[in-house]
């Protein structure tokens, strides 16, 4: 196996159920991340064990994606529709997050005729070529170069980012929550100030809620909350309810130039693959019938409220999304060791190290929040921060 760190956590885990992880000595730990935003139900929901199975006995892997109808696709770009804005009305199912911001920028290119492309320093929209390019930190872009030209990284949250839209920009990339800057939120006035630059100039807004989406933030899709709807958008993590799943997604006239000059404008071999949408698509069904999403603020001022140390520098929070922040990497990664220790599992922000990322399953009960801020609590007095 190929490792791309000197440092992996290492633990040889065996099975999962609801928040918990269990490693092959039986030890249970509580997912305090969910897989990276992945397990937004929690792990192994039997509706989803079901979906899987059920899509297995009948067929997988058929042929390169979009030249079949396959139902788990139709039925499950159906469903995450009807929840969306009616111009968002038409899904392009990926294998990844990567892949739809990938994907998103070659239509948006497509739709302008334009090259130009806006992005923001500290922002996370995958890690091939062309989502590197618009990474927001030069220490992860810098050993790939050359990457995509004319790419400008603005600060997130600024006017400057307003005023450097033009004519000749194709589009605008912006995550809705800044996940690894540490879960940083722009005022909703400047997201409507962006949409509305964006719409004069003829460029594409593409909101990129791979994290952010399925409830985290404590609605549905965290642009709601700013009144917002982005020309395209990106979603990935949670898609796929524990199975690789990401999409991009846009009106279906702007989708339909990727049908010629060239014909085949856009193509992939596994996205949207039949047991990933299945599996998906259970999982929105059950996010959408266990109302998890509107306990979400609730829990998220429960968690807040027993998070009280002074070694703890500052807390932000979108909803069951939180970076507790430390006064340096080194506090950070001793307290994220010792947490692993007592049975929590937790990481830092790739541009915020001093942060420690808590987002568990949507599922989880006040009781097991609790015994979270318990061992986090715990894990600062046994690495004897003040």
């Amino acid at each position: 196996m190929a490792q791309t760190s000197n440092a992996p956590i290492g633990i040889e885990m065996q099975r999962a159920h609801g928040i918990y992880l269990f490693d092959v000595q039986g030890k249970e730990y509580i997912d305090g991340i969910s897989g990276f935003s992945v397990a937004n139900i929690g792990h192994s929901h039997p509706k989803v064990v079901s979906a899987v199975q059920q899509q297995v006995s009948e067929y997988m892997h058929l042929i390169v994606y979009g030249e079949f109808i396959q139902q788990p696709q139709v039925a499950y770009a159906k469903l995450l529709t009807d929840y969306l804005p009616a111009t968002l009305n038409c899904v392009y199912f990926t294998n990844s997050g990567t892949e739809a911001t990938e994907g998103a920028m070659k239509l948006a290119k497509r739709i302008t005729g334009r090259t130009k492309i806006l992005a923001f320093h500290n922002a996370y929209h995958g890690s091939t070529q062309g989502a590197l390019s618009i990474m927001g930190s030069e220490y992860w872009r810098n050993a790939y170069r050359p990457l995509l030209p004319e790419v400008y990284h603005l600060v997130y949250g600024s006017d400057a980012a307003i005023e450097a839209i033009d004519n000749q920009t194709a589009c605008v990339v912006v995550e809705m929550v800044q996940a690894e800057a540490g879960i940083v939120s722009p005022m909703k006035e400047w997201l409507q100030a962006l949409r509305a630059e964006c719409a004069a100039k003829g460029v594409m807004l593409i909101a990129d809620e791979i994290q952010s989406g399925f409830g985290r933030t404590g609605t549905l899709w965290a642009f709601e909350q700013s009144g917002i709807v982005p020309d395209i958008l990106l979603l990935g993590k949670a898609l796929g309810g524990g199975m690789p799943l990401g999409a991009f997604i846009a009106d279906r006239t702007h989708m339909q130039l990727l049908t010629h000059d060239p014909v085949l404008g856009h193509i992939t071999t596994f996205g949207g693959h039949p047991v990933s949408c299945a599996a998906g698509k259970a999982a929105f069904e059950v996010l959408l019938d266990q109302q998890f999403i509107p306990a979400v603020k609730e829990k998220e001022n429960f968690l807040k409220n027993y998070l009280q140390h002074p070694a703890i520098k500052a807390i932000r929070s979108a909803g069951l999304w939180m970076a507790v922040e430390f006064g340096n990497f080194e506090t950070n990664q001793k307290v994220i060791h010792q947490c692993i220790q007592h049975g929590l599992i937790t990481d830092w922000f790739l541009f915020r190290p001093q942060a420690m990322r808590i987002a568990p399953p949507l599922c989880i009960q006040k009781k097991e929040l609790k015994k979270i801020s318990g061992i986090i609590l715990q894990s600062i007095i046994d690495t004897g921060v003040e």
